[in-house]
């Protein structure tokens, strides 16, 4: 019996009781068929994880739009899913008493060059800075295809729930659809989605209510957003606290907030989440940079935060909760620096979702996995995956 306290259990608003407070938040498998249906590869994967121990297990971006991808490999669940698959998928990621979460997200303007010659966005308001180049321009959305987004969402989120998953995550965070809408800057409509922050707001409150009112009182629901997207001129840190606030009287059941390093923060990662856990009773979990148990036990113990999120140490080490929750677990370093500022900048992404996928794959083949410190083998293993679409830029974060 372990006395710490991420091993505790917690029950949502919605009733639905987690075995304890661990989260392997989301990370892109982008191991889908051509089009884009999942594969038997999930259903290993998300079985080991599913044994690590972990309370819930959200999945890596699924796009609600066929249209509209954001990476090589992403699956797609609409009408056309594989829903027999879709079954498999969420059986072997429920047992072990774990909750999987589908994580739901449409990229908007994110959408790479490789998948989009115009993507879709609140306003046409094209990427700006360094990564700019990889995205074409986007167009407006017209009210009736935010209307019709919106109901990709629900139809997703419904098709979830009957093939098994036990709840669903919006991705709200790093640049994507739902946080241009709640951008100034992203967002410049003239309707009843743009302008004030209430009408910011509305695209993603109508997903979630649209989602509570097709599932149910008893299907959890989270929301996942990022203190990275805060910025002066389009989301500030106001409108990501009253963001919250709304969510939470809404009745959601989860907010993941997703930061820096929670263990050597620059944005002051801890007193954020610890200003949200005092402002909601909503739950709130944290991702970003947990690596030791003491600063778990601290996080939950200050009321950082209710859960705690892990992604790229469970790429390696997919039975991670276990071994903590055992005394068998030891810290470990990653390869995501080479060492030269420039080029960490420019290929950061690459490094860590090729290395992140690597691994991954390797779970998903019955495989152990691979610890090792030349960052170069990630870019490598980035190109083996994904041919020269593993070099190219997928988000401007």
């Amino acid at each position: 019996m372990s006395y710490l306290q991420v091993a505790e259990p917690i029950t949502l608003p919605c009733g639905v009781t987690v075995k304890n407070r661990f989260v392997k938040s989301a990370l892109s498998e982008t191991m889908a068929t051509d089009d884009h249906q999942p594969t038997p590869l999930f259903n290993r994967l998300y079985h080991t994880w599913a044994q690590g121990g972990a309370g819930i297990v959200i999945t890596g971006n699924v796009m609600v739009d066929r249209s509209a991808i954001a990476e090589p490999g992403n699956v797609v669940v609409d009408d056309r899913v594989d829903f027999a698959s879709l079954k498999q998928w969420a059986q072997a990621g429920t047992a072990n008493n774990t909750q999987v979460w589908l994580q739901l997200n449409h990229p908007g303007k994110q959408s790479p060059k490789m998948f989009s010659k115009q993507p879709v966005a609140p306003s046409a308001i094209p990427i700006s800075g360094p990564n700019q180049r990889a995205f074409n321009a986007p167009r407006a959305l017209s009210t009736a295809e935010v209307e019709a987004i919106i109901q990709k969402f629900i139809n997703a989120a419904v098709l979830a729930q009957k093939a098994g998953f036990s709840g669903v995550q919006i991705h709200g965070a790093f640049g994507y659809l739902v946080n241009q809408f709640l951008s100034r800057r992203d967002n410049q409509r003239q309707d009843q989605y743009g302008g004030t922050l209430a009408n910011r707001m509305r695209f993603l409150m109508n997903i979630y209510q649209g989602i509570r009112a097709a599932c149910g009182n008893r299907f959890p629901i989270s929301l996942k957003l990022s203190l990275t997207d805060i910025n002066l001129d389009g989301f500030t840190e106001e409108d990501f606290q009253a963001v919250v606030k709304t969510m939470a009287a809404l009745g959601v059941d989860m907010i993941e907030v997703v930061g820096d390093d929670y263990e050597n923060s620059q944005i002051g990662f801890s007193g954020m989440a610890h200003l949200l856990s005092q402002l909601v009773a909503t739950p709130i979990a944290i991702s970003g940079g947990l690596r030791h148990i003491s600063a778990m036990e601290e996080a939950l113990g200050r009321r950082d935060a209710q859960l705690i999120g892990m992604c790229t140490p469970m790429a390696v080490m997919p039975d991670l909760p276990n071994r903590i929750l055992s005394a068998a677990y030891q810290p470990f370093g990653l390869p995501f620096t080479i060492g030269n500022q420039r080029l960490d900048d420019r290929l950061k992404s690459i490094i860590v979702n090729g290395y992140c996928e690597a691994q991954v794959k390797r779970i998903a083949e019955g495989k152990p996995t691979k610890v090792y410190t030349n960052p170069w083998r990630s870019v490598l293993a980035s190109v083996q995956l994904h041919g020269i679409n593993g070099l190219r830029t997928r988000r401007i974060q």
